[in-house]
């Protein structure tokens, strides 16, 4: 993906990087050298707050931050299925370093709660369903290619599909934490709706990387 592409769509990665210039200059030395070099570091969450894209400050279990943390998650948990699938030589690993970076997209949306947010803060960070569509046409074409599901599976079928697996996992658990953010009103309904549609392809893919890869899927059997 051209690079220029990736960094015109995070705008949350900018927010970060923004956020933690401005704590840095409002916290750290004002030492020509530490200006510098801003520090990882910014001191400003110590008492369990932290900074929404529009500037409120909420707790951290704050439902925009519980839905915004378990994305990262999810973003973490794609990229190390990618990993593992880039050794497996698939060929759908673009598609999950694009998941990654809308991932990102739908970060900038979470971290911008409507309740406080500016016409130029929506507009920034409104997210597009055509991301939604990408993916169910992803789904399409390798249910296409994949038998018929007959029987529950276990996450099973090689490292690679067990990891996009457990980012599947991820995934739903993300897609409850942002449902509660959506019906208040806080965040782009389309949201709710790509997560919901990347679980299922994250489902569609690991059955496919066990395929592709010769290897069998656990079927489920009621323990005796």
């Amino acid at each position: 993906m051209n690079i220029s592409k990736i960094q015109s769509r995070t705008c949350f990665t900018k927010w970060l990087l923004y956020r933690r210039s401005l704590d840095f200059l409002r916290y750290n030395s004002t030492s020509e050298e530490n200006r510098r070099i801003p520090k990882i570091y910014t001191k400003t969450g110590d008492k369990g707050f932290s900074s929404t894209f529009t500037g409120e400050r909420r707790p951290k279990e704050d439902h925009i931050f519980e839905a915004l943390g378990t994305t990262d998650e999810l973003s973490s948990a794609v990229g190390l299925a990618r990993e593992f699938s880039i050794d497996s030589g698939h060929s759908f690993t673009d598609q999950l370093e694009k998941i990654q970076c809308v991932l990102q997209d739908v970060g900038s949306n979470i971290a911008t709660p409507r309740s406080s947010a500016r016409d130029s803060h929506i507009k920034k960070t409104k997210f597009s369903s055509q991301a939604v569509i990408e993916l169910e046409s992803w789904i399409d074409s390798f249910t296409e290619e994949l038998p018929p599901l007959t029987n529950f599976i276990l996450p099973s079928g090689g490292k690679s599909s067990a990891a996009l697996h457990v980012a599947r996992a991820v995934c739903r658990r993300a897609e409850r934490c942002v449902a509660p953010v959506v019906r208040s009103g806080e965040t782009d309904p389309e949201v709710a709706k790509y997560l919901n549609r990347l679980s299922d392809y994250l489902f569609t893919v690991a059955r496919y990387a066990a395929m592709k890869e010769g290897n069998g899927e656990t079927i489920y059997r009621r323990p005796e």
